[in-house]
């Protein structure tokens, strides 16, 4: 999930994906950016970057 939403994906793109609902989406999205320490989506998208998930 932290790949797609470091490529640019909305939450309703990766939900139709992934065969979720958007709000499942909106929880991981949150709870990863939680336990990364991570404010928002461009910090999320840095560190997928910066440690080679894209």
């Amino acid at each position: 999930m932290l790949r797609r939403v470091a490529r640019g994906a909305t939450n309703r793109e990766i939900a139709a994906q992934l065969f979720v609902s958007e709000g499942t989406v909106k929880n991981h999205v949150s709870h990863i950016l939680g336990r990364l320490g991570l404010r928002d989506r461009t910090q999320a998208a840095l560190y997928a970057r910066e440690n080679g998930l894209l």
